[in-house]
């Protein structure tokens, strides 16, 4: 397309930051350290989570980039930058997390397939950007809409990005049309990450922001955005990020039984301590995140320093200086909190997290019952292990 271009190749990646742990290099997906990643609110840059498909793309003239929008009657319409910056300006804030963070420790339960994250897939931004309901209406579709008179009920995005699973075509998802087209869902058509113009890792020039879903769907480098009958046919929709139960593997999968995967269930993890720590006896103080799906907030998070079997409650928090209150209009609906909870040690032990959300969702106590073939959606209680004194465990 003109303006921008998916390479070939890897030879002309971005700088990336030293700390961040690589789990794949080609193509590159990487997340920060655990403690880097609760150490502010608003996650820097840097230090966000980076999952990709193929080689970044590269723009050549930002003057000449354009985002085509298919579907519609007539013939379709193309926005530039300058189309996209004309409309009000947005801010979100929001979480996005890959279905697959903690994949790692579900392999553990029983083997897996995909990148192997620990639990730091995971990052907070402030996303700047025109609404996709402003940009559906500038072009004849009416807000809160949830079919067109051509009948058609879902919004591809399609991106630049080149993926061997696309067998070199791009990748690409969908959400349902009223989703796109309802204001109050804050899906943007995002160009500012954190005060900043987007980043290539982050999708520069223009990017879909969808708050409270899997990050799968938020569409890095876009290409177009397509109005169509049914939901996006792409691979990613459909033969991967899907929720199977236990008892399904290779050999008896029938994907098409199961829904794509938008919302996530609600998650917390300790970010403050690794699997394993040896400690001094005495106090230490436990950090971590927490967030669920679909603008649920956080109604609570509890400690345990005991494997489980007592709990105290963390407490939680947004913004510095202003309390946090789950569903209140003070704070980020879509968005993360993070907890913090003292406690003593006075012998070796197992560490636990676990999270309930306004609608009284808690994770599950053990990653077998949610076990799946793809390792995604690893919700289950967080569990990191202490020693006293220099003796490994």
């Amino acid at each position: 397309m003109p303006g921008i271009r998916g390479p070939s190749d890897y030879s002309q990646e971005p700088h990336r930051h030293p700390a961040l742990a690589i789990n794949a290099k080609e193509p590159f997906n990487a997340e920060p350290r655990r403690s880097d990643l609760v150490s502010s609110y608003v996650t820097p840059v840097e230090f966000f989570y980076k999952r990709n498909h193929g080689p970044i793309p590269i723009v050549d003239d930002l003057d000449k980039y354009s985002v085509s929008i298919t579907g519609l009657r007539g013939n379709p319409i193309d926005l530039f930058m300058k189309d996209i910056w004309r409309l009000p300006k947005y801010t979100v804030t929001a979480t996005l997390q890959c279905a697959g963070n903690r994949r790692t420790a579900m392999s553990k339960s029983k083997t897996v397939r995909g990148v192997g994250w620990d639990i730091a897939a995971i990052g907070n931004a402030i996303w700047g950007g025109a609404k996709l309901a402003d940009v559906l209406e500038l072009v004849g579709i009416p807000k809160c809409s949830r079919v067109t008179p051509s009948g058609q009920k879902h919004v591809e995005f399609v991106s630049i990005d080149k993926c061997k699973e696309e067998s070199g075509g791009p990748y690409k998802a969908s959400i349902p049309l009223i989703q796109a087209t309802n204001p109050e869902a804050d899906v943007l058509l995002a160009y500012e990450m954190n005060g900043e113009t987007l980043n290539r890792d982050h999708g520069y020039p223009l990017r879909v922001i969808v708050p409270g879903v899997i990050g799968a769907r938020s569409v890095k480098w876009l290409d177009s955005i397509n109005i169509i009958e049914n939901e996006c046919q792409g691979f990613f929709m459909q033969k991967d990020y899907k929720m199977f139960p236990p008892s399904v593997n290779w050999d008896n999968i029938i994907w098409p039984t199961r829904r794509p995967q938008m919302d996530f269930p609600v998650q917390s993890a300790i970010c403050s301590l690794d699997d394993v720590n040896v400690v001094k006896p005495g106090k230490i103080t436990i950090k971590g995140y927490a967030v669920s799906g679909g603008g649920r907030g956080i109604e609570r998070v509890d400690v345990s320093i005991d494997g489980g079997k007592t709990w105290v409650e963390a407490t939680k928090y947004q913004k510095p200086g202003v309390p946090y209150i789950s569903d209140d209009e003070s704070g980020d609906k879509w968005a993360w909190v993070l907890f913090q909870a003292d406690a003593n040690i006075p012998r070796s032990t197992e560490i636990v997290a676990k999270a309930v959300d306004v609608a009284g969702n808690v994770q599950p106590e053990n990653v077998e019952v949610i076990w799946n073939l793809r390792g995604i959606l690893n919700t289950s209680w967080h569990r990191v292990h202490v020693r006293i004194g220099h003796s490994s465990i």
